[in-house]
Parts: structure tokens; C-alpha cells; sequence
């Protein structure tokens, strides 16, 4: 098995040695190497040493092979219990809507019954992947973006180190939030609960949420949330802090007959082997049964 990429260079890209677009297109060095010497990388079907120089309207293919990765086939059970929604699919991408109540991903290789198990059938039996990239919480909705092949993957894990993947939240939350603003306080382990995490806690990391309240219900406020870090349990941690804990939420929040209110709604990121700044944004639509909660 290989996978190969075609990339056609646009005609206004200015020409550079061949190494730094590999390097620009996010590729480790590890990969870089692994081209070279086996000369997997092509310039118009030849192969180019690193130094020489590509110009735009050349086309550069690379062929990469299992062993250019530590783990090329991720060990993942296929369950078709669970229809997949899919919302954006390329050769490469897939953004699925994942459902409340279902694990991201399995926590043992032979579980099954998550979202990466129904991923995983979705995509068929001759598909290396999935590969995930993001995770949400069991009892949180909404967007969640894997990778189809594992030469996207340190593509992509670079592009949400750097902060160029951007993920946007919309939770109810108790109490009267106002305004927007932006949460800042570290966030560490709780030394009393192995599961919860506090703001200030044990070996503490630096936490940024942003927040912009959207509607008022009764003694409910509806928020959108964009993370800048992604600590876990980042946006229920801070919320709770402030006064506002997310309804429905069993650890954080008060006793309540009702599941979690945090649905991640839209998702932005850049494109694979492109040097193009923008942006492919996918949303996912909100539960149906989203606003419907009891009030305090």
C-alpha cells in the first residue's frame, strides 16, 4: 500500500528550492528525509534534489509508504451499529457530526460502540484510517475532524499546535452570563477527583477561552465559545469558575435531569499541501432538542 498526492502549483507561486515547500507544506523532517533518499518526491514525473529550485505551474507528486510512519494503521474495530453523519469529506479530510453519548474514541483496542468505530466501517475495509485529530467529550455534540490517510495526519497535528484550526462552541449555561470577554486562569488537575480538573490546580497550564453571550432564557444564557488552548475539560472548567457551570453537566454543574448543553459548531482549518491562508469552515447544525432544558 502507498498513498500518492498530485499537486498542481499554482501559477503566481514563486519559485523556491524544493525542500522549503516541503518544509512550508508542514511536512516533518523525518518525512523530508524519507523522500529524498528513496526519491519518492517528483517534479513533473522526475525526480529533483532538495536544493533545486520549483516554480509555480509544475506539478510535485509524493509517494509516501507505511514505513515513512511509527503507526501507519491505527487498530480500530469497525461497528456499523451507528449511521454516520458526515459534513465534510475529501481524499484526504472528515468532519462526521458526532452524536450525545457517544465516545470519541475507544479507550481499549477491542472496544466498540464510538464514534471511531462507526468512522471506521463508514470508511470500509481497504481505508488505512481513521485517524482522529480532535476529541469531544462523551455527552458533547457537534463537529469532529479525523484525517482519511496518515500522511495528512502530522499536517494537520502542526496546523492545531500553531492555532490554525479554530473551533467554535455554542453551550447553554446556567445563570445570567453578559457581554463577552475572555477567561485566562490556568487550568491543572483537581487533587480530590482524578476525573475533574480545576482552575489553578495541580501543574496548572495556561487556558484561553473566548465567550460571547447570543440569548437569555428564564435564569439560562446562551453562549459561543472559541477556544485558543484546548485543555481538558477547558470550557466547562472556566465557565464553572465564573459562575456559569453548563446545564446538564454531571461533573461541573448542579444535580440536573437534564444531559449536557455543549455542542462544537463550527470548525475552521487549513487545506493539506497548500500554501493558501484560508480557510474551509464546516458547520454542524444543532440538536433539535439543543434549547429545550428545565429551567432553574
Amino acid at each position: 500500500m502507498h498513498w500518492s498526492y498530485e499537486i498542481n502549483l499554482p501559477a503566481t507561486q514563486p519559485a523556491q528550492p524544493l525542500r522549503k515547500l516541503l518544509t512550508a507544506w508542514l511536512l516533518p523532517s523525518h518525512l523530508v528525509h524519507d523522500l529524498r533518499i528513496h526519491q519518492r518526491v517528483l517534479v513533473n514525473g522526475l525526480y529533483r534534489s532538495m536544493n533545486q529550485l520549483v516554480s509555480g505551474g509544475e506539478t510535485v507528486t509524493l509517494t509516501f509508504v507505511p514505513t515513512d510512519f511509527k503507526e501507519p494503521f491505527p487498530d480500530v474495530w469497525p461497528d456499523s451499529a451507528a449511521t454516520v453523519s458526515v459534513l465534510y469529506e475529501t481524499a484526504d479530510l472528515l468532519v462526521v457530526n458526532k452524536t450525545r453519548g457517544s465516545k470519541t474514541h475507544p479507550n481499549l483496542p477491542w472496544e466498540r460502540g464510538t464514534t471511531l468505530n462507526h468512522v471506521a466501517a463508514y470508511l470500509g475495509p481497504d481505508a488505512p484510517g481513521p485517524y482522529i485529530l480532535s476529541r469531544l467529550d462523551q455527552e458533547t455534540t457537534g463537529a469532529l475532524l479525523m484525517t482519511k490517510t496518515p500522511a495528512v495526519v502530522p499536517i494537520m497535528v502542526r496546523n492545531i499546535a500553531e492555532k490554525r484550526v479554530h473551533r467554535t462552541y455554542l453551550a447553554w449555561v446556567h445563570g445570567q452570563l453578559t457581554g463577552s470577554g475572555t477567561f485566562t486562569a490556568p487550568i491543572g488537575r483537581d487533587p480530590e477527583d482524578k476525573r475533574k480538573r480545576l482552575v489553578n490546580g495541580v501543574h496548572a497550564q495556561s487556558a484561553v477561552t473566548h465567550y460571547e453571550v447570543l440569548e437569555h432564557r428564564g435564569n439560562a444564557t446562551l453562549v459561543k465559545l472559541w477556544l485558543e488552548t484546548g485543555r481538558t475539560h477547558q470550557l466547562r472548567v472556566h465557565l464553572t469558575a465564573a459562575g456559569h457551570p453548563l446545564i446538564g453537566d454531571p461533573l461541573y454543574g448542579p444535580p440536573s435531569k437534564d444531559r449536557l448543553r455543549l455542542h462544537c459548531w463550527r470548525l475552521g482549518f487549513p487545506q493539506p499541501f497548500t500554501l493558501d491562508q484560508g480557510e474551509t469552515t464546516v458547520t454542524a447544525p444543532v440538536p433539535a432538542d439543543f434549547d429545550q432544558f428545565h429551567q432553574d
